[in-house]
């Protein structure tokens, strides 16, 4: 069965973007980006891969779900289909229609769109964000990989903008980098 993983960048203090959604403050460049486009090239987004390098193929997922508000970081500058190599899903009970043929809008329940998601065939499910839909689809995410920013932003969009229940962790990987960012991943024991 596939998995669904939250691969999302943070804060040390869980933030995932300022309370107005901006996230300029992460590491976009340094020492770790080689490992992130190595193992992870399907996250950048497709009008970014040029200037990357990057060539194309999945390694690890196949699709992406967003919530609105992260979704809507693409759309403020023009890109309706940021990430054309995967199925993209954006949830949201405002919006209306999908501004692309290649994002399925979701308005309805995330947990049971994410549970028939998983009973298909392929890659990984990445859970990109936001806080909001993270606590919506919690019961089912199995592995955190978590992009730690050296930073303490002291408020924001947190990681989970939500109550989700105590949930013991196995620390599966970790890789600290000379500029401070450590790349963590998480395993959920339930």
């Amino acid at each position: 069965m596939r998995e669904l993983k939250y691969y999302v960048a943070c804060t040390v203090d869980n933030f995932i973007a300022r309370v107005d959604g901006s996230f300029d403050f992460f590491l976009m460049e340094g020492p770790h980006y080689a490992d992130l486009l190595a193992n992870y090239p399907e996250t950048f987004p497709a009008h970014a891969w040029e200037h990357f390098g990057i060539k194309g193929g999945n390694r690890v997922f196949d699709t992406v779900l967003m919530g609105r508000r992260t979704y809507e970081v693409g759309l403020n500058i023009g890109v309706t289909s940021p990430y054309t190599h995967l199925r993209q899903y954006v949830f949201s009970h405002t919006m209306e229609e999908s501004p692309s043929p290649d994002v399925t809008l979701v308005s309805g329940d995330p947990l049971a769109c994410v549970r028939r998601l998983k009973r298909d065939e392929g890659k990984d499910i990445w859970l990109c964000g936001g806080g909001t839909l993270a606590t919506a689809v919690f019961p089912e995410i199995d592995e955190l990989i978590l992009k730690i920013n050296p930073i303490l932003l002291g408020a924001g969009i947190p990681l989970f903008e939500g109550v989700i229940p105590k949930t013991d962790l196995t620390l599966t990987e970790s890789k600290v980098y000379d500029n401070g960012f450590m790349l963590a991943r998480y395993r959920t024991r339930r």
